[in-house]
């Protein structure tokens, strides 16, 4: 639950994949009905997935006919025990720090930017955030692991540490980058050999 600006207060509906922490779908609405859940689902588990089970709590939006129908779709539903968060703990710790590191740092003014930040959040989430549960690692890396060092502090030869601003600088992203060198002709070669001439 999230409160705008303007007091109006907004529901985030999330779908994670436990073994990769990847959220495959998320959306937001003022008014959560079990029709409206039932599509999210549907705009997930569309037609060749390889999902085998879809855990949730026991909240009301989670009705009988929305379980019949997330069944359909090829899945068997299992419901968390009464009073037992930890059953879905992995959900839940998501929960938890999108608020901690996110929705606890700004108002969102309407459902507009609420889309707007959690886009970017997800975006963070899989690219840039490192899991302690995945080795550490990132969901969906968008680089290549950096090159052997020998010290796990040090930073490679040849290479520097960028930082990328994320939510307008309220997080950052860090990645390892190949620097520039220059060729003996005083040209720059770049991290792929190729030179350009000044």
């Amino acid at each position: 639950m999230v409160v705008t600006a303007t007091f109006r207060t907004l529901y985030v509906f999330v779908i994670m994949e436990l073994d990769s922490r990847r959220i495959l779908h998320h959306n937001v609405t003022a008014h959560p009905t079990a029709e409206w859940t039932l599509q999210q689902f549907r705009e997930t588990l569309a037609d060749d997935h390889p999902y085998r089970f879809v855990i949730h709590d026991r909240d009301s939006i989670f009705s009988k006919e929305l379980d019949k129908g997330v069944t359909d779709m090829g899945v068997r539903v299992l419901r968390t025990p009464v009073r037992a968060p930890m059953a879905n703990s992995v959900c839940e710790r998501f929960g938890e720090t999108l608020r901690r590191e996110c929705l606890d740092f700004l108002v969102p003014l309407n459902e507009r930017h609420l889309r707007r930040v959690l886009k970017s959040r997800m975006t963070h989430f899989h690219h840039g955030r490192p899991h302690m549960s995945l080795g550490p690692g990132i969901p969906v890396p968008l680089q290549q692991s950096p090159p052997e060092n020998g010290s796990r502090q040090g930073i490679p030869a040849g290479h520097v540490i960028r930082s990328k601003p994320v939510l307008g600088g309220l997080q950052h992203e860090y990645s390892l980058e190949k620097v520039a060198a220059w060729g003996s002709d005083g040209t720059i070669v770049d991290h792929n050999g190729y030179s350009n001439g000044i």
